[in-house]
């Protein structure tokens, strides 16, 4: 039987996900804005946003589905405009990709998938609203932490001369290289269990100037100067400032156990390190 993806959002983790699910023997239809993805061949791809539903039928033979769109103000566009549809095919795998943001901030303590909800920021709880919608299917929840890889790390912000590396005394951020993104959703695949939730990060919650440091040790590059928090608090844009609002820890026990994940970047050194290199 053909196993056939439908993945909502082509975006930056949409993409690799579509072309690992692709190398793996899945048929992949997904969704942009513009209906247009001609960096993905062998994926089909169609329009769709809150003014341009999908057409009738075009979930029709899906066995699985995966939605990577975020939230707007007025809710989930996906489960808004084509939840009953979903609802109605009746993939036997569901997936959304969340955030580690609907933890809120925990001063740099843990927290795991126990770790009850405490959003501190507006987006991020519409997140928690829209995971708790896509729940009811039942869908599997991912909880993603920074997403960083190839054309989106601290190596191309170096090398684009805009890394500032601020020091906040005790800050912390968890991490996930996008290729383990693909990883954990192939391995929930393989190992189902509607309604789980799972958070997806690496295992070394570091602060973000260190990681900018290594990124200019490997390019052999002069680290920028340190910015103090008060100095950052005057420069940064009112959305670089909204990621330090949260400091935490991010426990991925579940997903190594439970999915039998293994990180293919376990730290942001070996991710960094495989950017430069291009792997």
């Amino acid at each position: 039987m053909t196993k056939r993806f439908f993945l909502f959002g082509l975006g930056f983790s949409g993409r690799v996900i579509a072309r690992a699910l692709l190398a793996a023997g899945w048929s992949v239809v997904g969704t942009s804005r513009s209906g247009e993805t001609p960096d993905l061949p062998g994926i089909e791809t169609l329009p769709f946003d809150r003014d341009h539903p999908l057409p009738a039928g075009a979930l029709d033979g899906v066995t699985a589905v995966l939605s990577s769109v975020p939230p707007d103000a007025a809710g989930d566009p996906v489960l808004d405009i084509m939840g009953a549809a979903i609802r109605a095919q009746g993939p036997g795998w569901v997936g959304y990709l969340s955030t580690t943001g609907i933890y809120g901030d925990h001063g740099g303590g843990w927290v795991d998938e126990t770790t009850p909800p405490d959003p501190s920021l507006d987006r991020s709880r519409r997140r928690l609203a829209a995971e708790q919608a896509w729940q009811a299917l039942p869908a599997h929840i991912f909880r993603l932490a920074g997403i960083y890889g190839p054309g989106r790390s601290a190596i191309d912000t170096v090398r684009a001369g805009t890394a500032k590396r601020v020091v906040k005394p005790g800050q912390v951020f968890s991490r996930i290289h996008v290729d383990d993104i693909a990883g954990a959703v192939l391995a929930s695949l393989a190992r189902p269990h509607p309604g789980a939730v799972y958070n997806l990060c690496d295992d070394d919650a570091a602060p973000p100037q260190e990681v900018i440091a290594e990124a200019c040790r490997l390019l052999g590059v002069a680290p920028p100067p340190e910015l103090s928090w008060d100095e950052a608090r005057a420069s940064l844009s009112p959305m670089a400032l909204s990621f330090y609002a949260d400091n935490k820890r991010v426990a991925n026990r579940r997903m190594k156990e439970e999915l039998g994940v293994v990180l293919k970047y376990p730290t942001y050194r070996e991710g960094l390190a495989a950017i430069l290199s291009g792997a």
